[in-house]
């Protein structure tokens, strides 16, 4: 016979209550089941564990069983209660992998609510261009990554949201007062700085105002820190300069057709942790009811 959890808990309950009656009360069964479980237990054991019918003292064998026992049994329930939090999304971790842009205008409010929502769950934000986010996907590295993603065999990928190019300066710079009157292509000579996003315009006259470009800059706070020195002008999508548009000027490329569109992609529903889920789950009812962007 093999020493099942049941034995052990029913073993620990009656030293605990020192009564059968008792002990069957806590375990929700009748008194003879659990004096027949018991007697199982002392029976595979090859010794009794009470030296009394009414099981209020422990022989010696019994008293350091009980220690092992008890640890057994605490061990088997917090396994369990992991295991259920995992299933319910309420313990575990997530792993995002998303770009600059997106880790500081639009994840927040999502993650505050997640949060609340499931405050045991463990959660790993890394910022990256998309072409790594692409490979940690691939490499199972991260369970969902939102950036400019292209389609991937095996993956599933969903639009998010798309927004307008713009360029980005200081709000002192004469262009943000005069680009009522300008375009950027008349812009003259200002130094840009040229960022990873730019290889999305594909406006053949953007190339040659990116070819002069002598700095290139992927980090999106790197970048608006040397805007805000002075050192050039840059282009960047509307929301990824959303949360400092009282420090930035954003001019809209109204001649630009072309948009930025970020997508969210991840693994399959049935292969994520339920943290995983959930989260996606969230993203898209903020996405469905407009609380995810507020201003594309």
């Amino acid at each position: 016979m093999v020493i099942k959890i049941d034995m052990l808990r029913c073993f620990t309950t009656v030293a605990t209550h020192g009564s059968l009656s008792e002990a069957a009360d806590a375990l929700g069964r009748t008194p003879s089941a659990v004096s027949m479980m018991l007697k199982q237990f002392e029976e595979h054991v090859g010794s009794a564990l009470f030296e009394t019918a009414r099981k209020s003292h422990l022989t010696p064998l019994g008293d350091l069983i009980l220690a092992e026992a008890r640890r057994e049994v605490a061990h088997f329930e917090k396994t369990v209660s992991v295991i259920e939090g995992l299933s319910r999304s309420e313990l575990g971790y997530l792993r995002l992998a998303v770009t600059p842009s997106v880790a500081t205008t639009i994840l927040p409010p999502v993650i505050f609510r997640f949060a609340q929502m499931y405050p045991k769950v463990q959660i790993d934000l890394r910022d990256m261009d998309s072409v790594t986010i692409a490979r940690e996907l691939d490499r199972e590295r991260a369970d969902i990554g939102i950036g400019s993603l292209t389609e991937v065999e095996g993956m599933r990928r969903t639009e998010l949201f798309s927004d307008a190019f713009g360029l980005v300066c200081r709000k002192d710079d004469p262009l943000a007062k005069e680009w009522d009157n300008l375009s950027w292509r008349t812009m003259g000579d200002h130094p840009i700085i040229a960022n990873g996003l730019c290889e999305q315009i594909t406006d053949p006259d953007f190339a040659p105002i990116l070819a002069r470009s002598r700095l290139m800059v992927p980090n999106t706070a790197s970048l608006l820190g040397l805007v805000r020195q002075g050192v050039g002008i840059t282009v960047l999508p509307r929301l990824a300069v959303a949360n400092v548009l009282d420090e930035f000027a954003f001019l809209p490329l109204a001649d630009v057709a072309t948009r930025r569109t970020v997508h969210l992609m991840s693994q399959p529903n049935t292969l994520l942790m339920p943290a995983a889920r959930e989260f996606l789950k969230l993203i898209t009812e903020m996405k469905r009811d407009g609380s995810l962007i507020m201003d594309a």
